[in-house]
């Protein structure tokens, strides 16, 4: 974190009491769109299969360009979410679109290079949209690799208080550990700042975990037998889909405040 961006912190804190004028009714849900490959589709599809669960109306964007086919949110919902392209001057106002009807939660799975565009996007439009109710949580992935700390880090030095920060660590694989998120000077000085709540995804069967993404099935759909994929059919794939789905949903649970409006 950044010296001049701590220096901002009260300032935009005062913004913050000072453009929320109305109780939250609509809860902004959005991945930090950064390095690629650390399972940010993987918790977003997870997040929105709790919601159904739970039968809690949802609008699900998916704002991942980069990712135009296997393994977006859209291929994981059968082409039923909409694809947003954020790279044009209206992008992100798609968001806009959505406050004034529709279930009171957006949950927008982000696609890589989208910082730039996102932060700018939080300058120009934050406080009137916030005097309107909305509130904002940043969905963070972080792996073993340095790199996802560092894309988060650099999305929260532009966001700072603006959004409440969940935190996924993700164990993408059965060797590494969390020791740079958890022990270096930059990471540690953010969660110091931002308090961000933190939830594990377990490690998952890497050849389980490419099926998945590579013929758009969610883990939903193997519990409860939607798929014509063979492979994801059998038991042994059915029941590590039910552990991997139970324990994500326990997550969740653990943090609702910040998925619910």
């Amino acid at each position: 974190m950044s010296s001049s961006s701590v220096k901002h912190q009260e300032a935009n804190t005062n913004d913050r009491k000072q453009t929320t004028e109305t109780a939250p009714r609509k809860r902004v849900i959005l991945s930090m769109g950064g390095k690629g490959g650390v399972g940010k589709t993987s918790v977003m599809s997870g997040l929105a299969e709790w919601y159904q669960e739970n039968q809690i109306p949802v609008t699900l964007l998916d704002l991942d360009t980069e990712n135009k086919a296997r393994g977006s949110l859209t291929h994981f919902f059968g082409g039923q979410v909409p694809k947003i392209n954020i790279h044009t001057p209206e992008g992100l106002d798609a968001f806009l679109d959505y406050l004034d009807s529709g279930p009171p939660i957006i949950l927008a799975d982000m696609g890589g290079a989208s910082g730039q565009i996102t932060h700018a996007w939080f300058d120009e439009t934050y406080n009137p949209v916030t005097r309107r109710g909305i509130v904002f949580t940043a969905v963070g992935v972080v792996t073993f690799d340095p790199g996802s700390v560092e894309s988060v880090l650099t999305w929260a030095d532009r966001l700072q208080r603006r959004v409440s920060y969940l935190i996924v660590e993700n164990q993408s694989d059965d060797h590494g550990d969390f020791t740079y998120w958890r022990e270096s000077e930059q990471a540690r000085a953010f969660q110091e700042t931002f308090h961000p709540a933190v939830i594990q995804m377990g490690y998952r069967l890497p050849h389980l975990e490419a099926a998945l993404r590579n013929h758009g099935v969610t883990l939903t759909d193997v519990v409860k037998r939607r798929t014509a994929v063979s492979e994801l059919q059998l038991s042994k794939a059915v029941i590590r889909a039910e552990g991997y789905r139970e324990r994500m949903f326990a997550q969740f649970e653990q943090v609702k405040e910040l998925l619910l409006p």
